[in-house]
């Protein structure tokens, strides 16, 4: 049977990160390759708890088709955590979807027609990317320094490509890098999009997660004219299997979005939503958040000395002050595969930047997370990490000598 995909399909079934995180999986490495939340740290008694009083109080309820915005009881549990953001908003400019992954897919397909510019962070988030590439965006990648997305070279995208739909940004501990744009930068990205007259989408899954600096509001925080669709989650603050995230936007988007969202699941899972509602209600989730910060500022800690310890001497990397990434550059013309294939050989492995680039890709970049291993076995597999970059690098002068 031959199928007739639509163009939005992939042309190869290869998933070049899917066969990384499988290989990085096996027992004897050491994986710092995914995006894990530690999960010890996952409140199992509390959720299980709250589960049995849902069932218990409102089962057949929670147990029932649902509104596609989302239960309002979270929705207003939301909005008064959004207060804590300096984001001042209501229930009704709030919609709950299943995961942060559907705000992204949800955005896109809304507002984007094939061939409409979407700007991203160079590097960026790569689910995002494929997202924009599934609905035929042309992605322009703007470079970053350790603040962020430069101002300058945004304003120069959005001159080259007045198709511009919206910004894609990842302000606090971005992914991959780590990084964290300060807050008189998200000033001007604010400027910038009134002065251009296109959408900011602010993807915020870590940014509670500080545990060293002084925070910095969001951009939606300073957003006058209802601009900027902020988008959040309970993976990074709770656990990411209840696949539970959030929209906050102007009413007629949030219309839009409910529309959007019915043609795609109806609604989020609503068990879920109130067994969410329950635990918000019965417990201060942050002080739940406070532990998980504890864990990360420690491990992050352990891994930034091993790095200054087992790294070779011109490599760079990021200072995160929280989320769950450094970010590692080696200089030279490094070919990331390599280096992943030596560390697999030294039963360590990382993420390869390349999927993170929207174009043009630069050489020896990978992401590394830290908040899923123990003390100990960060310490090992940076040392065997840095192992395999001073091998990769000396066949490579081998080679360029030969």
């Amino acid at each position: 049977m031959n199928y007739h995909y639509s163009d939005r399909v992939p042309e190869s079934d290869e998933d070049p990160v899917g066969n990384i995180l499988k290989v990085a999986g096996s027992d004897k490495i050491i994986s710092f390759a995914g995006g894990l939340p530690a999960p010890e740290l996952f409140p199992v008694d509390e959720l299980k708890k709250v589960t049995d009083e849902v069932y218990d109080e409102s089962g057949r309820a929670a147990l029932q088709y649902s509104v596609a915005n989302g239960l309002p009881e979270l929705r207003e549990q939301i909005v008064k955590r959004m207060v804590k953001s300096n984001i001042h908003t209501t229930a009704d400019n709030i919609i709950i979807t299943t995961g942060s992954q559907q705000s992204i897919d949800l955005t896109a397909k809304m507002f984007v027609n094939p061939g409409d510019t979407v700007i991203v962070e160079q590097p960026t988030y790569l689910c995002a990317l494929d997202v924009f590439r599934t609905y035929g965006a042309h992605l322009v990648g703007v470079e970053m320094d350790d603040d962020g997305m430069k101002i300058d070279a945004l304003e120069q995208a959005l001159v080259a490509n007045p198709n511009t739909k919206f910004i894609y940004t990842i302000p606090s501990f971005q992914n991959p890098t780590g990084r964290t744009m300060p807050f008189d930068r998200r000033q001007k990205m604010i400027e910038i999009a009134k002065k251009y007259d296109v959408i900011i989408l602010e993807d915020d899954p870590y940014g509670a997660i500080r545990y060293a600096g002084d925070d910095v509001a969001p951009i939606k925080s300073i957003d006058d004219d209802e601009r900027v669709i902020y988008m959040s989650t309970f993976s990074k603050i709770l656990a990411p299997g209840l696949r539970i995230g959030w929209i906050v936007a102007e009413k007629k988007l949030v219309k839009k979005f409910t529309l959007m969202k019915q043609s795609a699941d109806v609604h989020s899972d609503n068990l879920t939503q109130h067994i969410i509602a329950k635990f918000m209600g019965e417990y201060n989730i942050d002080d739940h958040i406070t532990k998980i910060k504890a864990v990360y500022r420690e491990r992050e800690g352990v891994m930034m000395d091993a790095i200054e310890t087992y790294f070779p001497k011109g490599v760079h990397y990021s200072h995160p002050e929280g989320g769950l990434f450094i970010w590692v550059e080696v200089p030279g013309d490094i070919n990331t595969q390599d280096l992943f294939n030596t560390c697999i050989k030294n039963d360590v492995a990382f993420v390869p930047g390349e999927p993170f680039y929207a174009d043009k890709v630069i050489p020896g970049t990978f992401r590394l997370n830290y908040s899923n291993m123990t003390d100990e076995k960060i310490v090992t597999g940076i040392q065997r990490l840095g192992k395999a970059i001073e091998q990769t690098i000396a066949s490579q002068k081998v080679e360029q000598g030969a």
